[in-house]
């Protein structure tokens, strides 16, 4: 990818785009927004090539129900266009969100990880934690996190 891409900070309708083609395809442009998407702590970040946006991903300030996080962030809506994927960008995108949370000083970042995409995780440095579970039209997941404490 090299120097034609930049990683840089959007607004939450910018995310819609790529969120929508990548993982919510055939389902209504509503599908795309998640709840606290507003929020002033919620930071969305996009991958950009030749200006085009072409992977977005959001990180929001939220605990986890069952596992009892601290200072923790969410990451929500990981896309990468699908020409783009297995080109590292999802990476690049990954590292520069976790630079930001911790300038921010947060603790643990987590997610529901589609089944799927546990390897690309995993190489990353998240752990799973917990049982697969089902979110309905969309499939199997696992709760998988971070601990920022050890990131440089």
């Amino acid at each position: 990818m090299g120097h034609d891409l930049q990683i840089k900070h959007i607004g939450l309708k910018e995310t819609y785009v790529v969120r929508h083609s990548v993982l919510r395809e055939g389902k209504p442009i509503s599908s795309c927004a998640f709840e606290g998407d507003d929020f002033d702590s919620t930071i969305h970040i996009g991958a950009f090539c030749h200006n085009d946006l072409i992977a977005v991903t959001t990180f929001m300030k939220n605990g986890h129900q069952i596992h009892l996080f601290k200072n923790a962030y969410q990451l929500r809506g990981m896309a990468v266009i699908q020409n783009y994927q297995g080109k590292g960008v999802g990476k690049i995108l990954l590292n520069f969100g976790e630079k930001s949370l911790v300038e921010k000083q947060v603790s643990i970042l987590w997610m529901n990880a589609r089944e799927k995409a546990v390897p690309f995780y995993k190489k990353l440095g998240f752990e799973v934690i917990g049982n697969v579970f089902d979110i309905p039209e969309i499939g199997n997941h696992y709760v998988m996190f971070k601990n920022l404490k050890q990131v440089k």
